[in-house]
């Protein structure tokens, strides 16, 4: 059986027939699909000898579908609809104003960098879904090799193959500790590690580079590890048991201001030792190669806008400490990691 003619229409020819349904007048279509009446005209004579049959009546005041014009126009208007969808949400796709985007961190950029980001992205662009892990970095390398995210704020593993990853220096993360508003070393400027010791820990697992760092302080000041120690990286523990007990928990400065500042800050307050303590620098890592969607790269953009913005504001020993890593922007996948 042979094909419909109908199925020939081209797209264009649709249009004309549903803007000359809707206005009733051969110019105004003309118009609006910026050609000449007379090559609308054309065109119409085309549509109809295509389809065998007259679709429109004319009339004194313009022009009338007839009942075969009336299906084609309903059909055609329907696909200009769909068609100027497309090509919105094409469009929007393009420039990063629609898609979706998965992140992942480790929870002081999280909490520092991509969070603001985020906001500004949703400001910008509120259809734009954003998926975000806080995960040890470990889990998220795994990630991205696996492609589960477009970029992530971390560390590479010892033993990542690093000619996979496109590393860019961003921070490091500074240790402050967090304890109850009422706690007996609350309102001192610094805090000695012999003082904070004296305390219950509340304190990331073994080998995490939070907990390493305070070990090696530890160490270096001569002092034995706390006496008594919970490992868990759960915030909503670490907060369960600081707001109960006289415990004392390390986290990533960014963590700490956000418990200690308004909207979130009843209840506690933040501990600074006298040294500052700088955990192993992140970066953020992206799989080598791999493009990223517009989204991605609008979010990742904010991301290091948020980085360079803030990174005047650290402490100049922090500062300091970053530019001691070369902190040059794109960084070889094979240089150190610190």
């Amino acid at each position: 059986m042979p094909p419909e003619p109908v199925l020939n229409l081209k797209l264009s020819q649709l249009r004309l027939i549903a803007a000359i349904a809707e206005h009733r007048q051969l110019r105004v279509a003309a118009d609006l699909l910026a050609i000449t009446q007379p090559a609308a005209s054309r065109m119409l004579a085309e549509i109809e000898r295509i389809v065998g049959a007259p679709l429109f009546e004319r009339h004194a005041k313009g022009m009338a579908p007839t009942p075969m014009g009336r299906v084609i126009a309903r059909r055609a208007h329907g696909m200009s609809v769909e068609m100027r969808d497309l090509t919105r949400e094409v469009t929007a796709l393009r420039e990063g104003r629609a898609g979706q985007v998965a992140v992942g961190a480790v929870t002081g950029p999280a909490v520092g960098y991509v969070v603001p980001a985020i906001r500004k992205l949703r400001a910008e662009a509120p259809e734009v879904e954003v998926r975000v892990d806080v995960a040890p970095s470990a889990a998220l390398v795994r990630g991205i090799g696996a492609a589960d995210y477009d970029f992530v704020l971390g560390r590479p593993p010892p033993g990542a193959d690093r000619g996979a990853f496109s590393l860019r220096p961003a921070w490091h993360e500074s240790v402050s500790f967090l304890v109850r508003r009422d706690h007996s070393l609350a309102g001192r400027d610094r805090v000695a590690l012999a003082d904070i010791r004296a305390f219950d820990w509340i304190i990331p697992e073994p080998g995490t580079p939070i907990r390493t760092t305070v070990e090696d302080a530890l160490s270096r000041a001569g002092l034995r590890p706390p006496p008594s120690i919970v490992s868990t990286s759960s915030l909503v523990v670490m907060i369960a048991f600081l707001s109960r007990t006289d415990a004392v928990a390390p986290m990533a400065r960014e963590v700490t201001r956000m418990m200690t500042r308004p909207p979130v800050s009843a209840g506690f307050v933040q501990l600074r030792p006298e040294s500052d303590l700088l955990v192993s620098p992140y970066y953020i890592i992206r799989a080598r190669g791999r493009s990223l969607s517009p989204a991605a790269l609008r979010l990742l953009a904010l991301v290091e806008e948020e980085l360079d913005a803030r990174a005047p504001d650290e402490d100049a020993d922090v500062a300091e400490a970053r530019r001691g890593e070369g902190g040059a922007r794109d960084a070889p996948a094979g240089g150190s990691l610190g």
